[in-house]
């Protein structure tokens, strides 16, 4: 073979692999973060009902079965609500009961394969809480977002961010209890939510775009009326917060922050999304370069040394050492660099963005003692 054919055919290799490698890499980086807004997470394995009876039912046993606290079960047209543990199912090793706490859509019928999830309520929180509420559009940077807004006589508004998984459906969690506290309450949705806008390109960017609809959704509290806003948010919720706390221009309005299982390090995240749809662990290097070019993800922003110095109100954490798709250990590392201003609550056996769940009493207590001066 003459020099300048072998040379040719050498860089077509090259380009060959580098083709593939850049292909492999969007593969990997796009099962992780092209996933439709409320669909389950990859951890949330699909669970057979056995049988209901009495106020109970059984499913099949896993660690998801088996958690502690309150949950809502959700399949193909069916909503419920489990309680605690009641026992292993007689003579099935394979089975656990649940306390069945209602039944809000559908029917929990033998062989139904549902999911558990944090989101205890579906529809509205008129129809799901029995809240007073209205139905208000933001205009947002890519166009109109939907939001509930539940009015309160107080001019501190508390604006509630879903995270991963779920749709604004899962703050409804907390709406009560903010409704106690006489607080309104801004529910919105957010870029690649069922009625807001797509985002452009179609994925997921863990917060680093996503806040800026929720930038947009402070300017709507401000101009109707709210003093100051809390920021409450769960998952990549949570980390939209921090990003409109340190760069919003509105942000000197934002007198506290309430953090549920905050995404810090995207990178490890993603590597966990990814692996939990199948992608082989040769390939989360190339997902995590492919998820920066294709998004502009920057590494750990939220996670240097910048944050803690420009964090400039109290912040309460709920996230616990089970997390497996956002570990604790950042959370903990803002609460050791800030200890003037952030205080962590750990869940222990808790999922993640399910720090209620585990123990809603606990929970609120703690909200309501941490926002009771920002009120």
């Amino acid at each position: 073979m003459r020099p300048a054919t072998a040379t040719a055919a050498a860089v077509i290799t090259v380009l060959g692999v580098g083709a593939a490698v850049v292909a492999a890499g969007r593969y990997a980086s796009d099962a992780a973060l092209r996933v439709p807004s409320g669909r389950p997470l990859p951890a949330d394995r699909k669970l057979t009902v056995h049988a209901t009876a009495a106020g109970q039912v059984t499913l099949t046993r896993s660690f998801a079965a088996l958690r502690p606290g309150t949950y809502g079960l959700t399949g193909d047209g069916v909503h419920a609500v489990v309680g605690p543990v009641v026992e292993q199912a007689p003579h099935a090793a394979d089975a656990v009961v649940r306390r069945l706490e209602r039944v809000s859509s559908g029917s929990l019928e033998p062989g139904t394969q549902v999911r558990i999830t944090p989101a205890l309520y579906s529809g509205d929180p008129g129809t799901a809480l029995g809240l007073d509420h209205q139905d208000v559009e933001i205009p947002g940077e890519l166009g109109s977002l939907p939001a509930w807004f539940l009015p309160g006589p107080r001019d501190t508004w508390v604006i509630t961010v879903h995270g991963l998984g779920t749709t604004r459906e899962h703050p409804m969690n907390v709406m009560e209890c903010l409704h106690g506290l006489r607080l309104p309450v801004l529910d919105p949705a957010y870029r690649g939510d069922p009625g807001a806008p797509r985002s452009p390109d179609g994925l997921a960017h863990l917060g680093e775009s996503e806040w800026r609809d929720l930038d947009a959704a402070i300017r709507f509290a401000v101009r109707y009326g709210a003093e100051k806003v809390v920021l409450h948010g769960w998952s990549t919720g949570a980390s939209m917060a921090l990003h409109a706390a340190v760069n919003s221009a509105l942000r000197d309005r934002i007198c506290g922050l309430v953090l549920d299982s905050p995404v810090l390090d995207w990178a490890t995240t993603l590597r966990a999304l990814a692996a939990a749809r199948g992608v082989p662990s040769a390939l989360m290097p190339l997902a995590v370069r492919a998820a920066q070019g294709q998004t502009g993800l920057h590494g750990a922003r939220l996670l240097d040394t910048s944050l803690p110095q420009a964090l400039h109100v109290p912040t309460l954490i709920f996230h616990g050492p089970d997390d497996t798709l956002a570990p604790w250990q950042p959370s903990r590392d803002l609460a050791a660099r800030r200890p003037d201003l952030v205080a962590l609550h750990p869940v222990p056996q808790a999922p993640h963005a399910a720090m209620w769940n585990a123990g809603p009493d606990r929970y609120e207590e703690a909200m309501r003692r941490f926002l009771t001066p920002l009120m």
